[in-house]
C-alpha cells in the first residue's frame, strides 16, 4: 500500500483541514483587516492608488527606541497576522514539533567539515551536539596537532536573537584574523580582528561593510568594502592599518555609478590585490602589488557595456573569464601582465555554442573547468602542457557537482563534491596525475531507514507555449503512484541567471516519505541551458518566466503526475515575485503556495532609488524610468495585478530587517489580497521580527521554519497523521 492511515485521528483532523470556516470560528480567529489609506503614485501620466502605502518604514523608524505613531500601527498589523497564523494553524502544533524533531534526527549533530589546508594550517568547522552554531578551529601542519579554537559562535550568538559570522580572513603570517559579524540580519557587517597567539580581539571596529576584506603582504594592512548607509550599495574600498583609529582609514576607490557595486579580493596567487566592480551586464578590474599595500590601483580593462570578466593570476599572465567578442557562454582568456588591455586579450578555451563556461581553477600544473552543457554540470581538467584533457565521469541522470577549496597551486589533488536528488553529499579528493580518487566524507543521513534505491529521480521536458524545451527534475518515493491524485510541490527561482542545483536535502526527506513528489523546474531566467536561457528571462522577456513554470505545471498534470487540486508551489525573494506572478495568471492551477520574502511590488520598488539594490538591478528589471519599462514591469508585477478572483491557499513569508525584499512588500501584498478575493481559502502572513532575508540564523531555527512550511501543504494534503511510505 502506499500510505497507511489512522482513521480516528486522521478523520477530526481532516474535518479540521477542509472545514477551513469552522475551524476559524471555533478558535476565534479573526482576519486581519488592514487600514485602507490611499495613496496617489503617478508615473508617465499613469495613476497608481496604492491603499497601503503607510505600511512602509525607514530604517530609523524600526530601530528608534522609542515607536512613533506609524511604527507601532505598522508593527501591530504585523503582529496581528503573527497572532492570526498562530490561531488558526494551533491544531497543527504537535505535528510541527514532530517534523521538526524527524528532521532534526536526520541530522548528524556533532558534525564537522572535511579539513583543508591552507599556509601550513588545516581548518576545520564542527559542531557539537544540540548547539545551533559551529566552532571554527585550525591545526598546525597535521590532523593530530592540538585544536586550536578560532571562533565558538554560540557563545558569541548568546544574547542575540539573531547572529552571523562571516568573513573569516587569516593574515599570511597565521597570528591575525579579520572577521565579520551581523546581529541584525540586514547584511551590515562589523569588521573585528583577532590576535590569534593571545586570543585578543582588538579594539579596531569598522562598521556597516559588506564582511569582505583582504590581507596586504605586511600582515598589517587591510582591504576592506563598505556600503552605503541608505542603499546598502557596496561603494567604496578603504585601506586599514593595524593599530591606527579607524576614521583614519584610506578611501582607496569610490564607485561612483549606483547602477554598480564594488568588492576587494586577493589572488590565489596572493600576488595582487583586486578591486572588481560590477553590474549586471559590465564589470571592471583594478588591481594592486599585494607587497605594496600603500601603491596605485592600475586598471586592467576600463567598462565597457555588455563586456564582462573575471580575474585570476598565474606566472606572467592574467586569466579572465569573459563574454569578449560576443561569447555569450563566455570563454578563457589571458593578458601578460605588463599588457593587460583587451586588445592583448587571446583565447585559451574558445567559446562553445552548447557549453557555459561557469568557472574554472589554476594549479601549477593544470587547468580545471566547470562547465554546464545541456543543463548538466561537468568538470573539465586539462594539463598546461596539452598531454591531458578529459572529464571527471558522472554516471546519474541529473545531479549536482561543484570544485571548491582548493587553495594550494602546487598540488594534483583537486576537491570537489557530488550529490543529486537521491545521493547524499560527498566531499572528494581528486588526483588529477593518476586519476585516482578518495571520498574524504559522506553525508550521513541519520534515523537508520534512508536508502537512496528507495528513490526515483529523472528529468522530463515540458514543452512551453513558444516551443522551447524546459527541463524538470523530479524525485518522488518509488512506491508513490504517480496519478492525478499525488500531491507534487513545484519549485523554481527563474532570476540572475542562477541555476538552482538538483541536490540532495534531508528535510525534503519529510515530504517524499509522505508521498509527495518534488519538481524543479528549470526555467528561463537561470542559466541552466547556457547565459541564452538567462537573457531570454530578464527584462522585457522576464514573462517568459512565469510561462515556463506555468506551463511546467500544465505538462505536469497533462502527463498525470498530479492534478490541480494537489499541486503546490513554492519560491522565494525573486521566486517569490514568480509564485505571485503565476497566482494572478493561473490561480486554478494550484491547491497552495508558499512565496518566501518575496518580491511583489515590482514597479514601486524599482522606481524608488534609495531602496537596496535599485539602481543596480536596471539591467535585470528594466529602469521603469522609461515608460516601455514602466509599462511590463507594471503588467506583470503582483501587487499591482491582483484581482477580484479566486486564489489558491496562500502561506507568505517574510523578515522585519530583511534588507533585500523590504518587509512591507509582502505585507501589502497579503493586505490586497485579503481586501480583493472572492474565496475564503487560507492566506497568511509569517512575519520573523528578529531576521532578515535569509530568516533564522541558527541551524535549528532554520529548521523549524521548515517544518512550519512543510505543514502547510501536508495540512492541505490532509497528511498529518499519515505514516510515512513503507520503504
Amino acid at each position: 500500500m502506499r500510505k497507511i492511515v489512522i482513521p480516528v485521528i486522521v478523520l477530526s483532523l481532516t474535518f479540521a483541514t477542509a472545514c477551513k470556516n469552522e475551524t476559524m470560528k471555533s478558535t476565534d480567529a479573526k482576519t486581519p483587516v488592514a487600514t485602507i489609506e490611499p495613496t496617489k503614485l503617478e508615473k508617465h501620466g499613469d495613476v497608481r492608488i496604492d491603499n497601503y502605502f503607510w505600511m512602509r518604514l525607514s530604517d530609523e523608524q524600526k530601530n528608534a527606541d522609542h515607536k512613533d505613531a506609524q511604527t507601532q500601527k505598522v508593527i501591530s498589523y504585523l503582529e496581528e497576522e503573527n497572532a492570526y497564523y498562530k490561531e488558526v494553524t494551533k491544531y497543527t502544533k504537535p505535528f510541527q514539533e514532530e517534523l521538526f524533531e524527524e528532521m532534526k534526527g536526520r541530522i548528524k549533530e556533532d558534525d564537522s567539515s572535511v579539513p583543508y589546508k591552507d599556509n601550513g594550517y588545516f581548518y576545520i568547522t564542527r559542531y557539537e551536539v544540540g548547539k545551533q552554531y559551529p566552532i571554527y578551529s585550525r591545526k598546525k601542519e597535521n590532523l593530530e596537532a592540538e585544536e586550536e579554537i578560532l571562533f565558538n559562535v554560540n557563545e558569541m550568538a548568546k544574547d542575540f536573537d539573531y547572529y552571523q559570522l562571516g568573513g573569516l580572513n587569516v593574515s599570511n603570517d597565521n597570528k591575525l584574523m579579520v572577521f565579520a559579524t551581523d546581529t541584525v540580519s540586514r547584511r551590515q557587517y562589523f569588521l573585528r580582528i583577532k590576535n590569534l597567539e593571545t586570543g585578543e580581539i582588538y579594539k579596531d571596529i569598522i562598521e556597516n561593510t559588506t564582511g569582505g576584506s583582504v590581507w596586504a603582504n605586511d600582515n598589517k594592512t587591510i582591504f576592506y568594502t563598505k556600503k552605503d548607509p541608505v542603499t546598502l550599495r557596496s561603494e567604496k574600498i578603504f585601506r586599514h592599518v593595524l593599530g591606527t583609529p579607524t576614521s583614519e582609514d584610506v578611501e582607496v576607490f569610490h564607485e561612483k555609478d549606483d547602477t554598480f557595486g564594488t568588492y576587494v579580493t586577493k589572488s590565489k596567487s596572493e600576488k595582487y590585490i583586486i578591486i572588481g566592480s560590477y553590474s549586471t551586464v559590465s564589470t571592471e578590474a583594478r588591481y594592486l602589488d599585494a607587497n605594496d599595500p600603500t601603491g596605485e590601483f592600475t586598471i586592467l580593462q576600463p567598462r565597457e557595456r555588455d563586456l564582462e570578466y573575471s580575474v585570476s593570476h598565474f606566472g606572467d599572465h592574467f586569466y579572465l573569464l569573459t563574454n569578449k567578442d560576443n561569447a555569450t557562454n563566455f570563454k578563457l582568456m589571458k593578458t601578460p601582465i605588463n599588457k593587460v588591455g583587451k586588445e592583448n586579450w587571446v583565447d585559451v578555451i574558445p567559446h562553445r555554442e552548447e557549453t557555459l563556461l561557469e568557472d574554472f581553477s589554476i594549479f601549477k600544473d593544470y587547468l580545471v573547468l566547470e562547465e554546464r552543457s545541456n543543463g548538466l554540470s561537468k568538470v573539465r581538467i586539462k594539463r598546461w602542457d596539452a598531454t591531458e584533457d578529459y572529464y571527471l565521469p558522472f554516471t546519474e541522470e541529473t545531479y549536482s557537482v561543484g570544485v571548491y577549496a582548493n587553495p594550494d597551486f602546487d598540488t594534483d589533488i583537486i576537491r570537489y563534491s557530488y550529490n543529486s536528488f537521491t545521493t547524499p553529499s560527498s566531499v572528494i579528493d581528486f588526483n588529477m596525475n593518476d586519476k585516482s580518487k578518495e571520498i574524504k566524507k559522506e553525508q550521513e543521513v541519520l534515523g537508520g531507514k534512508f536508502d537512496k534505491e528507495n528513490y526515483i529521480s529523472k528529468r522530463v521536458w515540458a514543452t512551453a507555449r513558444d516551443g522551447k524545451k524546459v527541463a524538470i527534475s523530479l524525485v518522488y518515493h518509488k512506491n508513490t503512484e504517480l496519478n492525478k491524485d499525488t500531491p507534487l510541490l513545484q519549485y523554481a527561482y527563474g532570476s540572475y541567471g542562477y541555476t538552482i542545483p538538483d541536490s540532495f536535502s534531508t528535510t525534503r526527506l519529510s515530504l517524499l516519505d509522505r508521498g509527495f513528489v518534488y519538481a524543479l523546474a528549470h526555467i528561463r531566467g537561470s542559466e541552466y541551458l547556457g547565459r541564452e536561457w538567462y537573457e531570454d528571462g530578464k527584462m522585457l522577456n522576464k514573462k517568459n518566466t512565469f510561462n515556463d513554470f506555468v506551463d511546467c505545471s500544465k505538462y505536469l498534470i497533462d502527463n498525470n503526475y498530479t492534478s490541480p487540486k494537489h499541486l503546490y508551489a513554492m519560491g522565494g525573494s525573486a521566486g517569490g515575485l514568480l509564485m505571485g506572478a503565476v497566482v494572478n495568471m493561473n490561480p486554478e492551477l494550484y491547491n497552495g503556495i508558499i512565496a518566501s520574502v518575496p518580491f511583489v511590488d515590482v514597479i514601486s520598488t524599482m522606481l524608488d532609488e534609495s531602496i537596496p539594490l535599485t539602481t543596480g538591478e536596471y539591467d535585470e528589471w528594466g529602469n521603469p524610468n522609461d515608460k516601455e519599462y514602466y509599462d511590463y514591469i507594471k503588467s506583470y508585477s503582483p501587487y499591482d495585478q491582483v484581482e477580484a478572483k479566486v486564489y489558491p491557499n496562500i502561506m507568505v513569508t517574510t523578515g522585519f530587517h530583511d534588507s533585500q525584499v523590504q518587509y512591507w512588500e509582502p505585507a501589502k501584498w497579503v493586505a490586497k489580497l485579503r481586501e480583493l478575493k472572492t474565496d475564503n481559502n487560507l492566506l497568511f502572513l509569517d512575519t520573523n521580527m528578529e531576521a532578515g532575508h535569509g530568516g533564522a540564523s541558527g541551524r535549528f531555527d532554520a529548521l523549524k521554519e521548515t517544518a512550519k512550511m512543510y505543514t502547510f501543504f501536508l495540512a492541505l494534503e490532509d497528511k498529518l497523521e499519515v505514516v510515512k511510505i513503507k520503504s
